[in-house]
């Protein structure tokens, strides 16, 4: 999250990708073994971003849309340093999951929303969308530290628990394989400075990894055929 003018914030995106940690993205890609990063990759040609939703999503209304997305877009901002979890798609990869393996967590979702909002107004006085970034994230860090109480706010046990499951899907939608409906165009690798999935890496591509000199692969780990997809996933 960052304060309002977006690139001076106390918890920077720098800071937030140390927390994920590049070996997160990587536990993402089924059966990858990653190897070592580089301290540094070349920089990657522009590539067309996600366009946000401004409709309803299949699962949520166009209000509990608007909120998700203005949440998520606090949780990994875009900034000086790049596009964030918005352009990579990560609310269509929440909007995927719920329909999919998270479809028992729609409600979760729903009643999560509405807290989120309801907490915004009886706090700051205003709805969640309308506040100014740094209210934003203060409202947030009181949610994920489960402080957003009172009034009849309406999270279903901890509000901690809303944050963290809103924050592990966007990770996951930034930063996992793009095959599930996030991190479009390889946005979330290329925050990480991700090298991608490699079936081999020879004593060159070593060489040129530890120079900083290896130029990242942005291809889908199912484009290899050792990966399938598997539960009826097409």
């Amino acid at each position: 999250m960052a304060d309002q003018s977006r690139d001076r914030s106390p918890i920077s995106r720098r800071d937030l990708l140390k927390s994920a940690g590049a070996a997160g993205a990587a536990a993402l890609l089924p059966g990858a073994a990653a190897a070592e990063l580089p301290k540094a990759l070349p920089a990657a040609a522009p590539a067309p971003l996600a366009v946000a939703p401004t409709g309803p999503l299949m699962n949520l209304t166009a209000q509990e849309t608007e909120i998700l997305g203005a949440m998520v877009d606090r949780l990994i901002p875009s900034d000086d340093m790049g596009p964030g979890a918005v352009e990579a798609g990560a609310l269509r990869f929440i909007d995927r999951a719920l329909s999919e393996a998270e479809s028992d967590s729609v409600q979760a979702y729903r009643t999560g929303l509405a807290a989120l909002d309801h907490y915004s107004r009886y706090t700051r006085g205003a709805p969640f969308i309308e506040l100014s970034d740094r209210d934003k994230d203060s409202v947030l860090i009181d949610v994920q530290l489960g402080g957003a109480t009172g009034a009849e706010v309406g999270f279903v046990g901890s509000s901690g628990s809303f944050f963290n499951m809103v924050k592990s899907h966007t990770w996951q939608g930034t930063f996992g394989d793009p095959t599930y409906g996030g991190n479009v165009n390889f946005i979330g690798w290329d925050i990480l400075g991700y090298p991608g999935v490699r079936m081999r890496v020879s004593e060159e591509d070593q060489s040129l990894m530890e120079a900083g000199q290896l130029p990242p692969v942005r291809r889908s780990a199912y484009e290899y055929g050792q990966f399938q997809i598997t539960g009826g996933e097409e």
